[in-house]
């Protein structure tokens, strides 16, 4: 009995994560029913829509009656947009959607941010209550803490992912969905549900009436995709994390300057092998069941501008901040200042859409800071940009120049995004500034070179040429199924070997 809670039951210490075995043993099981109901589009999709729903629970708990709640509430709502005839009504409809899905996400995220600015403002003592575990408590006689809001796994996703569909609706750019399963199975699908990529309802909906197909190339792809996020996340990630870049972070002032620099460095190729790990996992697996999904990352640390960074980095969210909140502020229409005002409004709600808190608004305001720059040059000199970025795409210093300084901006940056609090961030960038200890460099070098070694790595294939890493992919993809199964079986051994004692949540799981 006890074996099968924990199989079937959801457990706090316990998520369901990619890098968990759990996990493969779950993605077998889909399988085995998947290969007998795969060709009947409607049996697949209620499949993989209960499949999803369970992934869900292993993974948050009760929470997933939000998921359902958001799923009946859009579907709806979806429905209305479009056979209301009057402009009107649809404008109300769709305002409902947004106000539902912000409203959740605003009391699940937010609302001791906001509650403890409002005490402070007006010298109250108001406290939050969890209503979800209120009246869960009532419903199922269970015991949840009703004085603690844990955020939901993925709402920042899911929500996001469900007022695009409203706003497509509305703007007549798709359909809506006719059955709430095939609906509920585009919201809830489990690769991508709880770190996206942010799924548009144009590019998925439409695969789920298309037949099954995987061809041999996309088999190898897929392959590649997941074994590719696991060295990514448990080999490079998880292992400098745990190592080195988690107790700089949590007591900078015990490190000297240089241990704190090459943390923050560490950091960066830290959350880009998280997070773009994820993404690989999240792509391939959900390619071995026949759907595509978009591409998320592409290369960031290789831009070579602020503006160049955003079409690279999480680009499910930049497009969605742009297409969904940038252009109905105006965009660029309303003239230069306005532009400029956009730009940062955008940046510090996509900071702020982060975490409830202060230090990823800076994050946001560093990044809309450094995009305002950005066009400011490129207006006020056009054609020495123009010259500039062709000579940085085409001259080998150039581009040096234009990627280093892109990068530092963004990893300076993420200082704010990972700091504790306020005063660690600022703490470790006294400590980079004005305490490096240049003397004590070789002995640390000496101390953390399995780690440092690892950053290079990670950073170093980072900047390898495209067409390089197209040829092994390539290579990886034409091999043989059983050479593909010995290089499985021989990274799964390496991971094994490197893995934690504790397996690592993926960083945006917590947004």
């Amino acid at each position: 009995m006890d074996f099968l809670k924990d199989i079937l039951l959801y457990s706090e210490t316990k998520p369901l994560l990619f890098t968990r075995p759990y996990f493969w043993g779950f993605f077998a099981f889909l399988l085995l029913f998947y290969s007998i109901l795969y060709k009947k589009n409607t049996l697949r999709n209620a499949y993989l829509f209960i499949m999803s729903l369970f992934f869900y629970y292993k993974s948050g708990g009760y929470f997933f009656s939000l998921l359902i709640f958001s799923t009946i509430a859009d579907f709806t709502l979806g429905q209305l947009i479009y056979k209301a005839t009057i402009l009107k009504r649809k404008k109300i409809f769709v305002a409902l959607s947004i106000i539902i899905n912000l409203g959740l996400l605003g009391y699940f995220k937010y609302a001791y941010f906001f509650t403890d600015i409002f005490n402070t403002v007006f010298h109250s003592n108001i406290e939050v209550i969890n209503y979800l575990a209120v009246w869960t408590n009532n419903l199922t006689s269970s015991s949840f803490s009703i004085s603690r809001i844990i955020l939901p796994v993925g709402i920042s996703f899911y929500t996001f992912q469900t007022i695009s569909y409203t706003v497509d609706v509305y703007r007549d750019k798709v359909k809506p969905v006719k059955n709430i399963i095939d609906f509920g199975f585009y919201v809830s699908f489990f690769p991508q549900l709880v770190a996206g990529p942010i799924v548009r309802a144009a590019e998925f909906i439409p695969q789920l009436y298309q037949k099954y197909r995987l061809t041999r190339q996309e088999f190898g792809h897929a392959i590649f995709l997941i074994l590719n996020g696991l060295v990514k996340k448990m080999l490079i990630s998880d292992y400098i994390s745990i190592n080195f870049v988690d107790r700089v972070f949590q007591s900078p002032g015990s490190f000297t300057g240089f241990e704190n620099l090459m943390a923050v460095y560490g950091y960066s190729i830290q959350i880009y092998c998280d997070f773009s790990g994820y993404t690989d996992l999240a792509i391939g697996v959900a390619l071995l069941l026949g759907f595509k999904l978009p591409i998320n990352f592409n290369s960031p640390y290789k831009a070579i501008n602020i503006t160049d960074f955003w079409r690279r980095w999480h680009i499910s969210l930049s497009s969605w901040l742009r297409d969904y909140l940038y252009i109905p502020l105006g965009g660029n229409k309303k003239g230069k200042p306005r532009m400029y005002l956009n730009l940062m409004i955008t940046m510090l709600l996509g900071g702020l859409w982060h975490g409830a808190n202060m230090r990823f608004v800076i994050w946001g305001g560093l990044h809309g800071i450094g995009l305002v720059v950005h066009k400011l040059w490129a207006k006020m000199n056009l054609s020495l940009n123009k010259h500039y970025s062709s000579r940085a795409n085409r001259n080998i210093f150039f581009r040096f120049i234009s990627v280093f300084s892109t990068f530092h901006l963004v990893t300076f940056a993420w200082i704010f995004f990972r700091a504790e609090d306020m005063n660690k961030a600022l703490s470790m960038i006294r400590q980079i500034a004005g305490n490096f200890q240049v003397e004590l460099i070789p002995a640390m070098i000496s101390s953390y070179y399995k780690i440092f070694l690892l950053i290079l790595l990670g950073l170093s294939v980072h900047w390898i040429p495209a067409r390089i890493k197209e040829n092994y992919r390539g290579w990886f993809i034409k091999t043989h199924i059983s050479i593909k199964i010995i290089l499985a079986i021989i990274i799964i051994f390496i991971l094994y070997q490197a893995k934690s004692a504790e397996i690592q949540p993926f960083i945006y799981f917590q947004f």
